[in-house]
């Protein structure tokens, strides 16, 4: 099942991925949005619903997809797939290498990516996603398929002088709009390996990344594994696996994305998750209400 989030009439909707249609299903949601919980708890409601049409068909070209999912944790994993290694000149790591994106920069398909006005170091990295499903801790290898909700795409939306200067790299991974993700979630039953996936990056309908799953370096079992020995994982939390060979700040010359620029992911099973970019406007200082 593919099942995804859009806006219609002002208002969030649930719909269910047939073909080249959105088939509505909010009412068979019972007012809930929250994907992996329905996924858990109405499966076969939503499945019936759409079945039977639900509340109305829209054409994927018609339709303002929202972020599958709120993420409250969303890591991502570096140095993971042995041609960016490679092209980066760094050594391959010995353990799954992870940083933070903060929540805030999460994303549908069809938004824009701001450029920051703080710079100029635009960069697209395109990974398969996971989407925990369940609640667990210290999850063994041959235990992670069983807490994994399904699958999407994620452009881990980069700005490599932020980036480079801190530790962490979390900085650089975390401005608003840097995190698209979708374009549905792709529930697991449908993607029986996901470790041998296709995966292209275009800019500009110009292929920048071609490679495919079978060439993580740690895959995603090995990272579920990693993850939960250290922290508790929860549904809806999103882990970006890892980018290929082609980031534009190691061609030569780098070749950083601009305002106008479109990106286009696509990975076999999972659809695809196309962005364009645009200038961020101000940076005025922006204070909302109290807590």
């Amino acid at each position: 099942m593919k099942l995804a989030r859009f806006w219609k009439d002002a208002g969030l909707r649930v719909g269910v991925v047939d073909s080249d249609v959105v088939v509505d299903v909010s009412d068979a949601a019972g007012g809930s949005t929250d994907l992996v919980a329905l996924l858990y708890g109405r499966r076969s409601e939503l499945a019936a619903a759409a079945a039977d049409g639900g509340a109305g068909r829209y054409p994927l070209a018609e339709v303002n997809f929202a972020a599958p999912v709120a993420p409250f944790k969303f890591f991502g994993a570096g140095l993971n797939y042995a041609d960016h290694i490679e092209e980066s000149g760094l050594d391959r790591p010995t353990v799954p290498m992870f940083f933070n994106k903060q929540r805030t920069c999460v994303i549908g398909a069809g938004q824009a990516i701001e450029r920051p006005l703080a710079s100029s170091e635009l960069d697209y990295e395109g990974e398969l996603g996971i989407v925990v499903g369940r609640r667990c801790r210290h999850v063994t290898r041959e235990l992670a398929p069983e807490v994994i909700a399904g699958y999407l795409i994620v452009n881990d939306v980069s700005v490599r002088d932020w980036q480079r200067a801190s530790q962490t790299m979390t900085l650089g991974k975390s401005w608003d709009t840097h995190g698209p993700i979708g374009p549905w979630l792709t529930t697991r039953d449908e993607i029986p390996d996901p470790h041998s996936l296709g995966l292209v990056t275009y800019v500009n309908n110009e292929v920048r990344q071609r490679s495919n799953t079978r060439h993580l370096v740690f895959d995603c079992f090995d990272q579920i594994a990693h993850l939960s020995t250290v922290c508790t994982l929860e549904p809806g939390d999103v882990i970006a696996t890892g980018t290929p060979a082609g980031v534009g700040a190691l061609m030569s010359p780098p070749r950083f994305l601009v305002p106008g620029d479109v990106v286009r992911i696509e990975i076999d099973g999972l659809g695809a998750l196309e962005n364009h970019v645009i200038q961020e406007s101000d940076d005025k200082p922006r204070i909302g209400g109290s807590a």
